[in-house]
C-alpha cells in the first residue's frame, strides 16, 4: 500500500473515532473529578483532635499497617425498569440518588460503574443481621430485568463470571450473597421470584438447602427467631415470611404469609447452615 493511502486511512478512522458517539462523557468528567476528590481527602494527614481536658500530641505518627476497606457483601438487585440505556440514564442523573456497581445486561455485557471500594447508593434502608448500613460494605449488582419474567441464561452466565471474581477477590462468604429483598422486606422484591438462586447456591453464591425430608422441626422451633438468625429483619414478620418465601420457595405463588411444614424444615435447614 502506497504511504498516501496509509495517510488517508488513518485521516478517516480518525475522524470516524473522533466522531463516534460519547453520550455519558460529561458524566464520566463528573465520575472522574469527584473520584479525584476522595483521593485528596484519602493523602490528607489526620488531623489532632483537641478535647478538653486532654492533651494533644505535637507531632502527628502515621501508622504503615494499613490497607484499602474491601466490601463483605453482594446485593443483587433487577433494575424494574425497561431497558439497560434507561438504567444507565438513571444511575447519571445526580438527582435520582440512586448507583449500583455493576450493571449486566440482557445480552450479558457486564458494565462496571463504580470502583468497588467506593460505596454505591443501592441498598436503601435496609438491614441484614446486625448490619444497617448495607452500603457501606456491599456490591451492588443490577440486572437489566422488569421483575415480571425471566432472566436470560447469557445474563447469568455473565453473573457467575462476575461473582466468581468478586468471591475471591474479596474472599466473600458464600452466605453473603443475597437479594435486595431480604435485606429490605416488605419494601423492595428484587430480584423477582425468576431469579434462580439454587443455581448460583451450588456455585457457591448464597445459601441453600438439601434434603428436607427427614429434619425433623423441634417443637419448640420459632419462625421468627429462625428468620432472625439467617439475617431477615423480623420487625414486619410478615414482610420477612415473604421475603424469605421469595427466595428458597419461589414456586409457592399462594402469597400465604405463614410457613407450612415443609417450608419450616427448609427454614430449619437454613438456620443451621447460618449459625
Amino acid at each position: 500500500m502506497k504511504p498516501y493511502f496509509r495517510l488517508l486511512l488513518w485521516v478517516i478512522a480518525a475522524t470516524v473515532y473522533g466522531c463516534a458517539p460519547k453520550p455519558y462523557a460529561t458524566t464520566n468528567k463528573m465520575y472522574r473529578q469527584q473520584a479525584k476528590q476522595y483521593a485528596a481527602t484519602l493523602r490528607t494527614e489526620p488531623a489532632a483532635i483537641p478535647a478538653a481536658g486532654a492533651p494533644t500530641a505535637v507531632n502527628w505518627i502515621g501508622t504503615t499497617n494499613f490497607n484499602m476497606r474491601k466490601p463483605n457483601y453482594v446485593i443483587i438487585h433487577h433494575t424494574a425498569q425497561g431497558s439497560c440505556d434507561t438504567t444507565f440514564n438513571t444511575f447519571t442523573l445526580p438527582r435520582t440518588q440512586v448507583s449500583a456497581h455493576y450493571v449486566i445486561c440482557k445480552d450479558g455485557t457486564i458494565n462496571h460503574m463504580l470502583n468497588d471500594y467506593l460505596r454505591a447508593w443501592h441498598a436503601g434502608i435496609a438491614k441484614w443481621g446486625n448490619v444497617t448500613d448495607m452500603n457501606s460494605c456491599s456490591i451492588g449488582i443490577e440486572l437489566d430485568n422488569n421483575g415480571l419474567t425471566p432472566f436470560q441464561p447469557q445474563q447469568i452466565n455473565s453473573l457467575l463470571v462476575l461473582l466468581d471474581s468478586l468471591k475471591h477477590r474479596f474472599n466473600i462468604p458464600a452466605a453473603n450473597f443475597i437479594g435486595h429483598g431480604d435485606i429490605a422486606p416488605g419494601r423492595k422484591v428484587d430480584p423477582s421470584a425468576w431469579f434462580p438462586w439454587q443455581q448460583l447456591a451450588e456455585k457457591g453464591f448464597g445459601l441453600w438447602y438439601g434434603d428436607t425430608a427427614k429434619i425433623i422441626v423441634p417443637a419448640d422451633f420459632s419462625n421468627k427467631q429462625a428468620l432472625r438468625i439467617v439475617g431477615y429483619d423480623t420487625r414486619d414478620t410478615v414482610a420477612a415470611i415473604k421475603a424469605f418465601k421469595r427466595h428458597f420457595v419461589p414456586t409457592d405463588t399462594t402469597n400465604s404469609t405463614s410457613l407450612d411444614e415443609g417450608e419450616r424444615k427448609i427454614l430449619f435447614s437454613l438456620m443451621e447452615k447460618s449459625e
